[in-house]
């Protein structure tokens, strides 16, 4: 099983961990990556802490504990690759609907594109293949 086919049948929680420059941390809750052709993870994120900390510091973890019950999941390891705001893009891959006040209200949206690194499993620290979960 690849990422792909992972997250499109896993349910759970996910947390994204990023750092700033000078290693100051934050960790917020992330819904599954979206996962490009090419292999990138892509989350839609607003222009907050994440966001900005990613704009110093491409580094990031992101953890997915499985709703399954017990310490079943992943962490992947990831480097920013890229970004975009196009409207028409970001629409298709939100999932959760607000009014278009209420997003509006919210803020900018981003589409950020990560490289994963590294994968391992929630617990322990036998490398996985992200091509073969």
């Amino acid at each position: 099983m690849n990422l792909n086919e992972y997250f499109s049948t896993a349910s759970g929680t996910g947390f994204l961990a990023t750092a700033s420059a000078e290693g100051k941390p934050d960790i917020a809750v992330y819904s599954r990556p979206n996962i490009m052709e090419d292999g990138t993870l892509a989350f839609i994120m607003r222009d907050r802490l994440t966001h900005a900390n990613l704009q110093e510091n491409a580094h990031a973890v992101y953890a997915f504990i499985e709703k399954e019950g017990g310490y079943k999941g992943v962490r992947l390891f990831m480097q920013k690759v890229g970004e975009d705001t196009d409207k028409e893009l970001i629409a298709q891959m939100t999932r959760r609907r607000l009014s278009p006040e209420e997003d509006a209200a919210k803020g900018p949206k981003f589409v950020v594109y990560f490289r994963v690194e590294k994968a391992l499993p929630l617990v322990g620290g036998n490398e996985l293949d992200p091509a073969n979960l």
